[in-house]
């Protein structure tokens, strides 16, 4: 019977609700831009080596295209079989780079989503919230929606996406 007192008590009282776009806090925090900023130079000479080697193979298949009327038959084979091995070479690295820019960007996303589910999470227990929706929600009135300050909060963190360091100890 005390439950039940308990359950009708908890429904009478009104609950706080909120909306959150995390799509937003996701694309527009401080955080989401310092690890888009890393990635980018963390893999941009990676990236710019293979666009540096693919524009060399183009080159040479150019050349290879105007000078083989004036070529031996072995000579075009030799050279076509290095443009063939070349361009075999340039996928593999493609490829590698790609699977480690995925990875790479995951790492990021997973610190990324920890810090944005800290802040709402933050936000929601200072305002008393009771619940917080975020994804598969159709329609919430402006006065739901907690995006904005929650990205503020963001805002106020430091900007890299890692959580941060332990406090100096003093001496």
């Amino acid at each position: 019977m005390a439950g039940s007192a308990q359950l009708l008590a908890a429904q009478a009282a009104p609950s706080k609700i909120g909306v959150v776009n995390v799509q937003v806090l996701l694309q527009e925090s401080p955080q989401a831009r310092a690890a888009t900023t890393a990635l980018q130079s963390e893999m941009g000479p990676q990236q710019r080596e293979i666009e540096t080697l693919r524009q060399s193979l183009v080159s040479r298949e150019d050349k290879l295209n105007k000078d083989s009327a004036t070529m031996t038959s072995a000579q075009v084979s030799a050279a076509q079989r290095e443009l063939r091995d070349g361009y075999i070479d340039l996928q593999a690295k493609q490829e590698k780079f790609e699977d480690r820019l995925t990875a790479r960007r995951n790492e990021e996303m997973m610190k990324l989503n920890r810090v944005v589910l800290e802040e709402v999470q933050k936000y929601a227990q200072a305002n008393g919230f009771d619940l917080i929706l975020a994804d598969g929600v159709l329609y919430a009135t402006q006065a739901l929606d907690i995006t904005a300050p929650v990205l503020q909060g963001l805002q106020g963190r430091p900007a890299a996406a890692a959580p941060a360091a332990a406090p100096a100890a003093t001496p």
